[in-house]
Order: C-alpha cells, then sequence, then structure tokens
C-alpha cells in the first residue's frame, strides 16, 4: 500500500481541529470553577452543560467509532446481518430508559459521580468493590476503540499502525487531562459532525460505484453472500435476547452515561438530553447499516481491492474504510476516513475522563483523604489520567484480544452494577451484606459460564450448549441475564434477612461487622454533607409528595433513602431545636 499524502493531510487537519476545540474549553473550565471546585468543574463542568451541546455529548456516549464501525461489521458478515446489529436499537433504549427512571433522582441529588448512592448506603468498601467492574469495562472499552483506531489508519495511510495508536492516544488525553468535561463534550460535537458529514458525503458514491448492486435486491436475494438483512434461528433466539438485554439494560450504569447526566443543567434537562441521544444513535447508525449492506452488495473482484473478499481475508471487522477506500473518490475516501479516524476517539476519552473521576472521588477522596484540598484532587485526577490513558493504549498495542477483554467487562458492569443500581434507587431496606452477595453470586455466574473471545472454557453447561469448529463451548442459554436476575433477587432476599435476624434480636449486635443494620449510620458510612452539597440540589426539581398513611406497593418497596437525605441524628435534632 502506497503512502498517502492526501491522507495524513485530512488525518491531520481533523486531528488539529479537535486539540483546538479542546484547549478552548480547557479555558472554558478555568473561566466555570473560577467561583467553585475545580475538579468538580473537571468531573460535571459546573452543570451548565445545555440543550445543544449536551445532545451531542449525550450521543457520543456510545456512538463513536466502535459503534460505526461495529454497526457496519454486523450488516456486512454473513449469517449475521441487519438482524443481528442490535447496538443502535439497544442503546437507543438504554438511553430512553436511563432518562425515564434514572437520570432524575441521579441528577436532582447533585452526585458527582455514579458511585456516590453506592457509597452513601453501603459504605466505602462496597463503593471500593464496584469500582473494580465499572474501571474495567471504561478501560477496555477505550482500548478497544483506540485499538480499532490504529486498523482504520493503516487503511488510509501505510503508516506503523502503532505510531497511529500513540499520537491519537495523546491527542485525547491531553485535551481530557487540561478541559476534563467540558473537552469531552465540546469536541464531541466536532467528531460527531465529522462522523455524520463524512458518512453521508460518501455513502452516495459508494452506492454508485459499477460494482455495486442495488442494495434492495441484495437485502432479500443472495447474489455474492447472504442477503444482508439477515435472519435469526430459533435455536438462537435466546442467544439473541441475551445480547439484547446485555445491551440495553447493561447500557445504563455506566460512569461516561451518568457524566453526562450530572453535568446537565438540571434534572429535566438531563431526562431530555437522553432522549434526544437515543434519537441520535438511531441517526448515527444509518450510514453505518447501509454501509455494510454497500459492502455485502459488491463485487470485490472488479474492484483494486480484489480478491479474495473482505470477509475471506479476516476483515469483515474494516469494512466501513474498505468501502470508503476502495468505492469512493480519492477525495471523498480522505475526506470521510479522515472524519472517522477523528471521531474514534469521541468515546475514548469520555471513558479516560470517567475511570479517572470515579477513581480520585470515591476511592481517594472518600475512603481515603476526606480532607483533601481541591488542588489535591485536581493533580490526583490529572495523574489518573496519565495513567489509564497510557493503560488503554498500551492494552490496544499489545493485547491479542482487547474485544475480549471489554465483553466480559461489559457482561460483569452489566450482571453486578445495574441490579446493585436498581437496588440502591428503588429497593427499600437492601444493606451492604445483600449487595456483598449480589456481588459474589453474579460474578461467579458469569465466570463460569465461560467466554470464547478469551478462550475460558465454561465450568457450567446450559442447557443448548454447542462446541465449535474451533473447539469452542457456545452458550445458546441466557445465562447473562439469569445471573444478573440472580444478583438483584440475591441481594434483596439477604438485605431483607440480615435485617431480621438482627432487628429480631436472633442475631448479637456485635455481630453486625460491616455496620448495615445495627449501626446504620456509622463511620463505616460517607457524611452525607460530603456526597451532597446542598448547592448542587435544586428543591423545585423534586415533585411534591403528599403525606399518605396506608401502605402501597409503591412505598413498601420504594427506598425512600436514596431520595430523601434528611438526617434524624441527634446533633441535627439539637440544632433544628435550638
Amino acid at each position: 500500500m502506497a503512502f498517502h499524502v492526501e491522507g495524513l493531510v485530512a488525518i491531520v487537519v481533523f486531528y488539529l481541529a479537535i486539540l483546538a476545540v479542546g484547549i478552548w474549553a480547557a479555558w472554558k473550565t478555568k473561566n466555570a470553577s473560577s467561583e467553585g471546585d475545580r475538579s468538580e468543574a473537571i468531573i460535571v463542568g459546573g452543570r451548565d452543560i445545555g440543550l445543544l451541546v449536551g445532545g451531542f455529548t449525550m450521543t457520543a456516549t456510545w456512538v463513536g467509532g466502535g459503534y460505526i464501525n461495529g454497526t457496519a461489521e454486523a450488516v456486512y458478515v454473513p449469517g449475521y446481518g441487519l438482524a443481528w446489529a442490535q447496538a443502535p436499537i439497544g442503546y437507543s433504549l438504554s438511553l430512553i430508559l436511563g432518562g425515564l427512571f434514572f437520570a432524575k433522582p441521579m441528577r436532582s441529588k447533585g452526585y458527582v459521580t455514579m458511585l456516590d448512592p453506592f457509597q452513601q448506603l453501603y459504605g466505602k468498601r462496597m463503593g471500593g468493590l464496584l469500582f473494580i467492574p465499572a474501571l474495567m469495562g471504561e478501560m477496555f472499552w477505550a482500548a478497544a476503540i483506540f485499538s480499532a483506531l490504529g486498523a482504520t489508519i493503516s487503511v488510509i495511510i501505510d503508516i506503523n499502525v502503532n505510531i497511529s495508536v500513540i499520537v491519537s492516544a495523546l491527542i485525547a488525553i491531553m485535551y481530557t487531562l487540561v478541559g476534563g468535561v467540558y473537552a469531552v463534550a465540546y469536541t464531541d460535537v466536532v467528531q460527531l459532525f465529522c462522523i455524520f458529514l463524512g458518512l453521508w458525503i460518501s455513502v452516495p458514491f459508494a452506492m454508485s460505484h459499477p460494482a455495486v448492486t442495488d442494495i434492495g435486491l441484495t437485502a432479500v436475494h443472495q447474489v455474492y453472500q447472504a442477503p444482508w438483512l439477515g435472519s435469526i434461528n430459533s435455536l438462537d433466539i435466546y442467544t439473541w435476547l441475551d445480547n439484547f438485554f446485555l445491551l440495553t439494560l447493561g447500557g445504563i450504569p455506566w460512569q461516561a452515561y451518568f457524566q453526562r447526566v450530572l453535568s446537565s443543567s438540571s434534572a429535566t434537562y438531563a431526562q431530555v438530553l437522553s432522549f434526544l441521544a437515543a434519537f441520535g444513535c438511531l441517526v448515527m447508525a444509518l450510514p453505518a447499516v447501509l454501509i455494510g449492506a454497500i459492502g455485502a452488495s459488491t463485487a470485490w473482484n472488479q474492484t483494486e481491492y480484489g480478491v479474495p473478499d473482505p470477509k475471506s481475508k479476516k476483515e469483515a471487522d474494516m469494512i466501513l474504510p474498505i468501502v470508503l477506500q476502495y468505492l469512493c473518490p480519492v477525495y471523498i475516501s480522505f475526506f470521510g476516513l479522515g472524519a472517522v479516524s477523528a471521531a474514534v476517539m469521541s468515546s475514548a476519552d469520555s471513558s479516560i475522563l470517567s475511570a479517572s473521576s470515579m477513581f480520585a472521588r470515591n476511592i481517594y477522596q472518600l475512603s481515603f483523604r476526606q480532607n483533601a484540598s481541591d488542588r489535591e484532587i485536581l493533580w490526583v485526577m490529572r495523574i489518573t489520567v496519565l495513567l489509564f490513558g497510557a493503560s488503554a493504549t498500551a492494552m490496544a498495542l499489545l493485547a491479542s484480544s482487547v474485544y475480549g477483554l471489554w465483553y466480559l467487562s461489559s457482561d460483569l458492569v452489566y450482571i453486578i452494577i445495574f441490579p446493585q443500581l436498581l437496588c440502591v434507587l428503588f429497593i427499600k431496606g437492601t444493606n451492604t451484606y445483600g449487595a456483598i452477595a449480589g456481588y459474589l453470586f453474579g460474578l461467579v455466574l458469569r465466570i463460569t459460564g465461560g467466554e470464547p473471545y478469551l478462550y475460558l472454557q465454561p465450568l457450567v453447561f446450559y442447557p443448548g450448549w454447542y462446541q465449535d469448529d474451533n473447539d469452542l463451548y457456545i452458550q445458546r442459554f441466557p445465562f447473562k441475564t439469569l445471573a444478573m436476575l440472580t444478583s438483584f433477587v440475591t441481594n434483596v432476599i439477604v438485605s431483607y434477612l440480615a435485617k431480621y435476624l438482627f432487628e429480631s434480636g436472633t442475631l448479637p449486635p456485635k455481630l453486625d461487622f460491616l455496620d448495615a443494620v445495627v449501626a446504620r449510620y456509622s463511620r463505616e458510612h460517607m457524611d452525607k454533607a460530603t456526597l451532597v452539597k446542598s448547592d448542587n440540589i435544586v428543591l423545585n426539581e423534586l415533585a411534591p409528595v403528599n403525606p399518605r398513611h396506608s401502605l402501597t406497593l409503591s412505598s413498601t418497596f420504594t427506598n425512600k433513602e436514596a431520595f430523601n437525605y434528611v438526617d434524624s441524628s441527634p446533633e441535627l435534632s439539637n440544632t433544628e431545636d435550638n
């Protein structure tokens, strides 16, 4: 492959534009934090991100290089097709559910990170445990994006893949380091615009190429390969549902999403932004679907790509840059590929910032250094942005199965964090004992189910399992959803059992070693004034609640402790009396 100067120029221009916007956002962050905490301004941007910028950055929670390339690949691969391109619908529903049920309670209480309610209710130990799968998800997601970026750039210009990954990572780390969530948000605007414009400009040219057959014909008839609409076999329906629930429900409990929610100017805005982003996810997937269909409708032996076709060369994951490179004019190809390459970072930067935010606030500050100064927290965030960014880059360069690690960590977010989030917000009476038991049960069930991407053989064989051509065991049973439900039910049952045993006197108070039932307001639990600052709570966003004297189903199972932070300690009571 020849070295393309035009392609290099296109990438440099897009990268410089993104870097300039990131530096400008850093200046904005400095001004926004002049009257408040600089560290909090970096995490949630002064909570003044409006509808326009918020809509773009919320959409970029999932829409990036991995989302675009993955959707095109799913549509292109024979035997899968559009029927298995679940990300657009799954993530859109995830954002809708997040807006309906999770955005308002989280934003109204003025939390700073997703882990705040866990530490407030379950204590710092449990917050540390939940930080592990959350960190793994963010880090492996960033590594997978950087890995895909290297492959994309290698299609455009013949330069060392490692160099392209390192340079891209350095730019993302640089503007995230100085600009925080403002830099992530405003660069998201540029990056999503680049994706939208670059792909839509390329689609008409690719469709009109002489080697491309009408995609309407290839959607339902086999021409060069199986129809790109795809189908779902009756044996695979449970696998399809398992993956669909993983995307829809497992797409909610990510710090990258709640960072946008918590940086919104109000709780209502957070909900509206979630709905706008759901629509944005669908719109941004359309050109990727069309490009995947074009790839499935192309006689590759009539193009410069030659034979065999991309799927035979095991390059199906790069079908989007291949279509742009070989089916579009040179100037259109470089514009589209340059835009996509630059836009790949729109998800990687937020993942690095999310991991850094959770560590600096929930691990360093709330668990070890409650009295740390704002300057100290700021430097911890900067150091961890560098460390996490370097780690994600190293994994992208060295790990042979980054995508496998990301799949496994995404499963852990779905199986462990999602049921915990349900309990901490909506289930009355859950405590640390139930949270730990649910955590362990979910983890064990997921690990024992195996993971083909990591060549991890299962220890538990569920109904419908089979062995593929590579001697890997594949589970058709929806064991991931089973593990999630088991984690949720275990949390509730063990919490109520522990509460009953201690409150009835069956177990002596000294056995409550986690101080989760008997000593409910012990030192183990964070000071509420530390977790939620009064100036972050907008009281007019809370719906008025009329007192009820009768028990109802909703009052029985709604966790009022997650919504009501009026402390009934003696100190406060005496203060109010005075």
